[in-house]
């Protein structure tokens, strides 16, 4: 009997294995978050959402700033490593900064940013 639970044993290793294997092809990458315990099990719920997907995508393209995306903004976190910043630390970026901004040469699509930003978390910058 023992050896039967063994050889149970290697085969769930084996099938994780690979099942970790085909989500790497895949993209998918496991991501540890450290929540309090109601909001951990209301997102273990969500998650089983068909919607959840775009959900999320929703709300971190309300949450955070692709610092790549935007000339002005990248210019200004020349200093930065990481390609995502919070919103409101991309507000308060361009709130330091806007000195060193080329405000007549900042694109549409970048002012529109602006004024999402602003919107959002009530900041005072005049774009």
């Amino acid at each position: 009997m023992a050896t039967k639970d063994k050889d149970r044993a290697a085969q769930l290793r084996e099938a994780k294995r690979r099942q970790r294997a085909r989500q790497r092809r895949a993209g998918i990458v496991p991501v540890q978050l450290e929540l309090p315990a109601g909001l951990a099990e209301r997102l273990r719920a969500a998650r089983r959402a068909s919607t959840f997907a775009a959900d999320l995508e929703a709300f971190l393209d309300g949450a955070v700033v692709d610092l790549h995306a935007w000339p002005a903004l990248r210019e200004l976190a020349w200093n930065r490593r990481d390609r995502w910043i919070p919103a409101d630390e991309a507000l308060a970026l361009y709130e330091r900064n806007w000195r060193f901004v080329d405000a007549a040469g900042l694109g549409e699509p970048e002012r529109r940013l602006i004024e999402q930003l602003r919107a959002r978390s009530g900041g005072a910058l005049d774009a």
